[in-house]
């Protein structure tokens, strides 16, 4: 056997280089995967976003209501006025307020908006129970079973619609629900300059994702019992 100058027989290589070889090479395709996957997670996030700016920013009022009663999703500004508003003028025969907090009296609610007492006499009714979307669909159902209404009309914020009718259709598949979009505000410039907007409609797309996988799994994340806006 030869030996080196210090008498020693020379190293063996081969076998001991080729496995770590290998075990690089597996890292770095496990490694390529993982980016590949998260640029393609990322890239249809963006686009999913992308399409539901869009859909918000596109909506509009229908054109003709042809429903049977109103029912306003609370949470945000201008959405009881406007689904008052719509009640006065007959686009449904009763209006339901879901998700009111357990505090608010509904001369309270009247007082606030201006709303003629007679009409709230007779043509509105307040829900307490729900805490979140899901919830106002809920209770939304059951006031739809309560009176046999058929078509009916659902008033919140534009950016709040597409989850709030999702919700609705996916509990009550047998009512049909026509949205009725409440702008996300007037006078103020484009919504890409506007960080609130932004953050609004960013938040909401994921809420809108959520509940997607709710309907999809059945599961639900547990909410402190506070009204979401």
């Amino acid at each position: 056997m030869m030996k080196n100058e210090l008498g020693k027989p020379p190293e063996k290589s081969g076998n001991g280089d080729g496995a770590r070889g290998r075990s690089v090479t597996r890292r770095g395709f496990v490694l390529r995967a993982v980016l590949v996957a998260a640029l393609a997670a990322l890239t249809a996030f963006g686009v999913g976003f992308a399409w539901f700016t869009v859909r918000v920013l596109s909506e509009r009022p229908p054109s003709i209501y042809e429903t049977d009663a109103i029912v306003v999703l609370t949470g945000g500004a201008r959405r009881i006025d406007e689904a008052l508003l719509l009640l006065a003028e007959g686009a449904g025969e009763r209006l339901l307020i879901s998700g009111v907090n357990p505090s608010t009296t509904p001369e309270s609610i009247r007082k606030t908006t201006g709303g003629d007492s007679q009409l709230f006499e007779c043509c509105v009714d307040f829900g307490y129970e729900a805490l979140d979307t899901y919830g106002n669909a809920v209770e939304t159902r059951k006031w739809i079973e309560e009176h046999g209404y058929r078509r009916v009309l659902v008033v919140t914020s534009a950016y709040h619609l597409p989850r709030g009718l999702f919700e609705l259709r996916h509990i009550d598949p047998e009512t049909v629900f026509v949205g009725y979009p409440v702008p996300l505000g007037e006078g103020a410039g484009p919504w890409y300059d506007n960080l609130r907007y932004v953050k609004v409609l960013g938040s909401e797309y994921l809420k809108f994702l959520g509940a997607h996988v709710r309907a999809v799994t059945g599961l639900r994340v547990l909410r402190p019992a506070k009204q979401e806006t």
